[in-house]
């Protein structure tokens, strides 16, 4: 246990993690020139595609130290963007050490902040490390005058390194072996192993990543799971290193997987303490941060049969993402499904490309909504996250909206045009704090439906990509909130509903229906899309009929005979939008959601 480190990198999203991590994977030997590839623990397509890490991936990497001996560091990787912070708490709560990269061009930014707070609550030895030392524009003096004056760390304690080129590796492994405590533990006493993460093996059945932070496992144990007393006998231990690689046993420090054979997924639960079933130890580990979803949207299967495969795919998936939550879900447009709960805009767009590439759906999401508070008449409050739960609106007293606070660093330059963005967004109660002269700290409060729909992009766009965006819930606050309904030749879509602000009613409405208009086909009547609150129409637009000259047949004779075939027809088609029911196809749907993100 002298030998083994357990340690973590958090920083802002594009700080240089990924490329850290590949370079301390080559120095040590793990990866070789001919199988090595960039972000290569980041093993999805979609994580190479949008180059940043969704999942924590964790390796154990041997280090021959100065002093000659040899190490064992545990590299638990983290993603930086906001939206998987849960992530990062899972990785932060298997460590005793964490380096905090800091971008030497960009500095300290929101998200680093944030991630340093969350390292503090697991109190880890943080080592500040600059990267990117080698840019034109790297002003590293500035950004040792933040890491003492934003992060309240020494500053004498950091260090330099460009991951990129491979500058100052040596000097953080051998950091890491000096300043970061090795694990404390048992390895005699009652097993004791907090599960972090899992996956789904079609052949082995789900591989359960864990800390072993007392005891030793070895294959052929009888494990217990605390949370619902399950027991498995153990097939196989390892540690992670590019691939699982086999070992005879685990013990306390040691970071690696367990396959016990376990078929009923739902057994294990990220968070969850494994222990030996014969010799249990007293009570569970403390786990982590408690997962609160903060937007939330039906999946629906475009095939109504493919409804089995949903459900199963589902509950893989949570294995493997344990931020993630759903519940049974059905709506009369779209039938069966399930409504889901995830940490932002981006974990949805996320999971959805997940489910449709890595278990090969095709799937349907409804408008996102976050979860409202509604005071009755009769004194009861209840919370509502999907619209088809909306109460009687004669029976609500009052109604609130969950409201966040927004922290934002940008350059100076571009305080304008965000201030003008978050007052659309409805933001209050505005502070602004001059970290340098041409460096500034905003902080808004403001609701977080106006936040979930396009405000990161908008936000992105206005700064031209140099701004950086954190937020926390704070509170619940009055809003006058009213359920808008999207009507289709009379008959109402309850997919498309949204609680919206009434400020907002209208413009949503619009917008719902001219995207309808768009992708519903003509038919041999008119369509008429409606925008409701209730028994008022506040939005319409009219999918035009395709009409056929009636009158053609008609040359020369009283003009009574062409009125006649057209009253004729007017009949017809009146009759015709009575019988007749439009078909919404799928696009649809997905086109009122897109409506939001993509202005």
């Amino acid at each position: 246990m002298e030998n083994i480190r357990n340690f973590s990198i958090i920083a802002h999203i594009d700080h240089g993690k990924s490329t850290l991590a590949d370079r301390l994977i080559q120095y040590t030997g793990v990866s070789d020139a001919r199988t090595f590839k960039d972000q290569v623990l980041d093993d999805m397509e979609i994580e190479r595609e949008r180059g940043i890490t969704i999942k924590s991936h964790a390796i154990s990497l041997p280090y021959q130290g100065r002093d000659g001996k040899a190490y064992t560091l545990n590299l638990i990787d983290t993603p930086g963007h906001v939206d998987f912070s849960y992530e990062v708490s899972r990785s932060l709560a298997s460590c005793e050490g964490v380096l905090i990269l800091i971008d030497a061009a960009q500095g300290v930014q929101a998200q680093t902040l944030a991630n340093l707070y969350l390292a503090m609550e697991h109190s880890p030895e943080v080592i500040p490390v600059i990267n990117k030392i080698d840019l034109p524009s790297a002003d590293v003096d500035r950004v040792i005058e933040q890491i003492d004056r934003d992060l309240g760390l020494d500053p004498d304690s950091h260090l330099k390194c460009s991951a990129k080129e491979g500058i100052g590796i040596e000097d953080i492994l051998e950091t890491i072996v000096e300043r970061v405590p090795p694990p404390s533990g048992d390895p005699e006493g009652p097993l004791a192993a907090l599960i972090f993460d899992a996956h789904y093996d079609s052949f082995r059945g789900t591989v359960i990543h864990c800390r072993i932070f007392d005891g030793t496992v070895k294959s052929g144990d009888i494990i217990r799971f605390m949370y619902n007393g399950a027991t498995y006998k153990v097939e196989e231990v390892g540690r992670f290193m590019l691939s699982r690689q086999k070992r005879g046993s685990l013990s306390a420090g040691d970071v690696g997987y367990i396959i016990a054979g376990v078929k009923t997924i739902s057994d294990v639960r990220t968070g969850d303490t494994i222990t030996l079933d014969g010799r249990p130890c007293i009570q569970p580990l403390p786990g982590f941060l408690e997962v609160k979803p903060v937007v939330f949207a039906s999946i629906y299967p475009i095939a109504s049969d493919d409804y089995q495969d949903l459900a199963e795919s589902l509950e893989k998936y949570t294995l493997n993402d344990a931020s993630f939550v759903y519940e049974k879900d059905s709506s009369v447009a779209l039938g069966q499904g399930f409504r889901c709960g995830f940490l932002g805009l981006l974990h949805l767009e996320i999971v959805q490309e997940r489910l449709e590439r890595e278990y090969d759906l095709s799937i349907i999401l409804s408008v996102p909504s976050v979860r409202y508070r509604f005071t009755l008449q009769k004194g009861t409050t209840v919370e509502v996250d999907n619209p088809s739960y909306y109460p009687d609106p004669g029976s609500i007293a009052g109604s609130e909206e969950p409201y966040i606070r927004a922290s934002m660093m940008l350059p100076e330059r571009y305080l304008g045009s965000v201030m003008k963005l978050c007052m659309e967004k409805r933001g209050a109660n505005s502070t602004l704090n001059y970290i340098t002269p041409e460096r500034v700290e905003l902080t808004y409060e403001m609701p977080l439906a106006e936040v979930i729909f396009d405000f990161y992009d908008r936000f992105k766009s206005v700064t031209q990509g140099y701004g950086s965006f954190d937020y926390d819930l704070i509170d619940y606050r009055p809003g006058n909130l009213v359920l808008v309904d999207i009507l289709v030749n009379g008959e109402k879509v309850d997919a498309l509903s949204q609680i919206v602000h009434r400020e907002r009613a209208r413009a949503r409405a619009l917008q719902a229906c001219e995207r309808l208009k768009e992708e519903i086909p003509r038919q041999m009547f008119k369509i008429a899309i409606q925008g409701t609150i209730g028994s008022e129409i506040i939005a319409r637009t009219t999918v035009s009929a395709f009409r056929k000259d009636v009158t053609a047949k008609c040359y020369g004779g009283d003009i009574t005979r062409k009125r006649k075939l057209l009253e004729k027809q007017k009949k017809g088609k009146k009759r015709m939008k009575m019988i007749g029911s439009v078909v919404i196809p799928q696009s649809a749907f997905l086109a009122v959601l897109k409506s939001d993100t993509d202005k």
